[in-house]
């Protein structure tokens, strides 16, 4: 059950969440997790995690949010299920947090871990294959796709710079876009242009993706409504990314023009006692292991926040 106070409240369950939990806990605060679905956050959709150190031999994503849990358990982390409407950051003193039963939690300290969540094509195949040839993140799933072609889907600063990525595993790299040039900035495509394990499929959308026990094929519909199919093995989305902010008063946090937070080095926002750590913040590099570091980071500046309210 959720308490009408607390001196630290966490939003959201995901690893930044779950490790500024931990930190709350073995700190002894009067704290809470609220966390809408399961604990655990995107990385429950990743089918295998490779780079998360002191698992050497790897984990399913799965695994690896079961473990964070289990290890948040441990220390008596207090994880509550709950959604959160409203968040009222008018008054920097009392911080309050509108329940969607009409309840309201008020807290001295707020943790943002709200995350994000990729642009998907919503196309036939993309959910059945999740973790099974479909990927939003180059960095995370390349040394799965060795030797092997692959197709990237965008035409921004993120997708080129992973697509060159890719090319240090896979045979081929294909990066379908569907308009007659890139929007990544120019040194980036000429790097792209240079490569020649790379190749552009302009004027074209992904309309289906198929396999059996993995990707085997992307469909694709060009402008002119001709169709095609390639062969691949993996398909990489990295069409964007969606903050989850529909709750967060985004001007007052002076969120940047796609909606994320930004921080300082220790995770403060521009609200004194509100930190933001994970996916939610404004950043360039979005991995579990600088998501579970950021907690840590954010509960610590919220603990330092709390004993200066204390001396006052």
């Amino acid at each position: 059950m959720i308490k009408e106070h607390y001196e630290l409240v966490i939003l959201g369950g995901g690893p930044a969440g779950l490790s500024a939990g931990l930190y709350a806990a073995r700190a002894r605060l009067d704290h809470v997790v609220i966390e809408k679905g399961a604990p655990g956050g995107q990385v429950l959709n990743t089918d295998w995690v490779d780079n998360y150190p002191g698992y050497p031999e790897g984990l399913s994503g799965f695994e690896l949010a079961d473990n964070m849990l289990k290890h948040a358990q441990r220390f008596e982390v207090n994880i509550q299920h709950g959604e959160v409407e409203r968040v009222d950051l008018s008054n920097p003193d009392s911080k309050i947090l509108h329940m969607g039963d009409g309840s309201t939690v008020r807290c001295d300290a707020l943790i943002l871990c709200t995350g994000a969540r990729p642009n998907t094509l919503n196309v036939p195949g993309e959910n059945e294959f999740r973790g099974k040839g479909v990927s939003y993140c180059g960095t995370c799933d390349a040394p799965f796709y060795r030797n092997v072609p692959v197709v990237v889907v965008g035409g921004g600063d993120t997708a080129v710079e992973e697509a060159c990525y890719l090319t240090r595993f896979a045979s081929k790299v294909s990066i379908i876009h569907r308009r007659d040039e890139l929007r990544a900035t120019k040194i980036i495509q000429e790097h792209a242009y240079a490569n020649d394990k790379i190749e552009f499929v302009w004027n074209s959308q992904v309309s289906s993706i198929e396999g059996d026990n993995g990707v085997k094929e992307i469909k694709l519909l060009d402008n002119d409504g001709n169709t095609s199919t390639l062969e691949a093995e993996g398909i990489f989305v990295l069409i964007g990314i969606t903050p989850n902010n529909s709750c967060l008063p985004l001007e007052l946090l002076n969120a940047d023009q796609w909606g994320f937070i930004p921080v300082d080095s220790e995770c403060r926002t521009a609200i004194p006692g509100v930190m933001a750590a994970g996916d939610i913040i404004s950043k360039n590099v979005r991995q579990v292991v600088n998501a579970a570091g950021e907690g840590a980071v954010a509960m610590l500046a919220a603990e330092a926040y709390l004993n200066r309210l204390k001396e006052k």
